[in-house]
């Protein structure tokens, strides 16, 4: 086998290969998530800081706090395989609810705490969980749904709809409690699923992605020859995304722990607290989304002049490939901080690709080299053929980070992911002679807001509904802010005079805000194919053509 030690292709199977040392893989098959991260020698202190109040957990507390948790819901009756969900804001105790549940060969399930009661609760029908953790804040968003809860924080009953709730712990009492001894730990394997998080996939309504114990440790073990605590001394993060989202999940509830690095948590992002928790704790890595970066760059002036961004050394940015003008408009107006960039999917446990140094993110749009012991191919959309080097098609990857497949949707499944481990991503992309993946666009149909994945099937199913609306396509419209949000065609029912804002109005008193349509057109007829598929891109040209 002949392979291109520049791009990494092999022309005898259409294969490109990671160029990057081959992560080395557990020989132990009964090993879980959990004790893989504790096992890890690294000479961090701090492990978590909650960014509005100081509070910490020491590397010693979290472990301590997982086994007092993992206990407690053994005690409970939660036992392996069955599914717990997780309705909560980022917090330091979020990667303790995980690792915990994990432990004990149960299934994680998070969600969004911005979703609405109606997706909550097809979430919940859909993963089937037996037991929830929330907080208060969150807590009406679970009382019809009759699970037994455990709270995260203070509750104080109240004669109101949280009244109804099936609290039976709280989350304090659960740590606090010293392990009572009587847990059998159960066999775990690496097949074992570890976390049910949901996820547009290629195409259409949000599924659960089945991912292993083993590809987690598979994405822990890439995350750890990017980030080690003795590369370059001490690390702090600020952790600007999401954990209940696989890329927060990935970084900082499993990821950086394993690294020895102390992670500054937002309960919620906001652009002030994060600069303050920057100088404040002196972080010298900031994780976050390409509109995060492009506002640092819009307001560069008044941010320096207020914030203290002196400890800063790298900004990672995911989501989308960067221009060529924000890298260097970046670097121009913070020339000490270095910019790295990822690819990832929830299929893929947050890993594809990466640019691992400011040398490699300087390969302007590009979203970097294969992640360690990933393989990749590009391939025709029409033929199946697999393409070479600088040509451009679906692209297909393969390694130990890939999904098992969606929960109980096997033709979701075996559309996305075929017999030989090959995931369909639903991007358009090539690589270039030196093997770097550039994304051109996307097959799957997903808009990119703010970082959130929007299915556009699932608006249009939604305004289908609506009495005065014949026929429905949802699209991305592009933004300098938000990256891009959802714009709607729509087509009336003869004698309706439905505003645009009676249909955004429609749209958002059912969905979580990320998912609101922003912008309305009217037309005489909905563009499809002879099958009766949109034809989106005609929709697209037609929106844009006006900008």
């Amino acid at each position: 086998m002949s392979i291109d030690p520049k791009s990494g292709f092999c022309s005898s199977n259409s294969i490109f290969y990671s160029k990057r040392k081959a992560i080395p893989f557990p020989r132990n098959d009964s090993l879980d998530l959990t004790t893989f991260i504790s096992s890890q020698a690294h000479n961090g202190n701090i492990a978590y800081i909650d960014a509005a109040t100081g509070r910490n957990l020491t590397f010693q507390q979290v472990w301590k706090a997982v086994d007092s948790l993992s206990s407690s819901l053994y005690d409970l009756g939660i036992r392996k395989g069955q599914v717990v969900l997780l309705l909560s804001p980022n917090s330091i105790y979020f990667p303790v609810i995980c690792l915990s549940v994990m432990s004990l060969g149960a299934i994680i399930t998070t969600t969004n705490p911005l979703n609405t009661t109606q997706e909550i609760a097809k979430q919940i029908v859909d993963s089937k969980p037996v037991i929830a953790f929330t907080t208060p804040t969150l807590l009406p968003k679970l009382v019809h749904t009759n699970l037994p809860i455990v709270l995260i924080g203070e509750y104080v009953p109240k004669h109101d709809i949280n009244s109804g709730a099936k609290i039976v712990s709280s989350l304090d009492d659960m740590i606090n409690k010293e392990p009572s001894g009587e847990r059998v730990k159960e066999r775990i394997s690496l097949d074992d699923t570890a976390s049910l998080l949901y996820s547009s996939g290629t195409t259409g309504a949000s599924k659960g992605v089945m991912s292993s114990h083993g590809s987690l440790i598979a994405m822990v073990q890439s995350i750890l020859c990017r980030f080690k605590t003795s590369d370059e001394g001490e690390k702090i993060f600020i952790c600007t995304v999401p954990m209940f989202h696989i890329y927060g999940l990935a970084a900082f509830a499993s990821g950086l722990l394993a690294s020895g690095s102390t992670i500054v948590v937002l309960s919620q992002f906001d652009m002030n607290e994060m600069l303050s928790a920057i100088g404040k704790y002196k972080a010298t890595n900031l994780p976050l989304v390409p509109p995060i970066l492009i506002a640092l760059i819009n307001n560069a002036g008044a941010i320096k002049e207020k914030y203290n961004l002196e400890s800063l050394r790298w900004v990672l940015s995911g989501g989308a490939p960067l221009s060529k003008e924000v890298i260097e408009g970046f670097s121009k107006m913070y020339p000490s901080v270095n910019i790295s960039q990822g690819y990832g999917l929830t299929e893929t446990a947050a890993i594809g690709a990466s640019t691992d140094s400011m040398e490699e993110s300087r390969r302007y749009g590009t979203a970097g080299l294969l992640s360690p012991s990933m393989e990749a191919k590009i391939v025709d959309p029409e033929t199946g053929e697999g393409l070479s080097v600088n040509r451009t098609g679906e692209l297909w990857l393969r390694g130990p980070t890939i999904m098992k497949g969606y929960f109980s949707n096997p033709e979701a499944t075996t559309s996305t992911l075929d017999s030989s481990g090959w995931l369909r991503t639903g991007d358009l992309c090539y690589f270039d002679e030196d093997g770097f993946i550039f994304v051109v666009d996307r097959l799957k149909e997903l808009i990119k807001y703010k970082g959130y994945q929007v299915p556009p099937a699932e608006l249009e199913a939604l305004l289908l509904t609506h009495p005065e609306i014949v026929d429905a396509a949802v699209i991305p419209f592009p933004d300098r802010e938000v990256g891009q949000y959802p714009m709607a065609y729509i087509v009336r029912k003869a004698g309706s005079d439905l505003s645009e804002s009676g249909v955004m109005d429609f749209v958002a008193k059912q969905v979580a805000p990320y998912k609101r349509v922003r912008k309305v057109a009217f037309v005489s007829a909905v563009p499809k194919n002879p099958s009766g598929k949109i034809l989106r891109k005609d929709l697209i040209k037609l929106a844009t053509s006006k900008i």
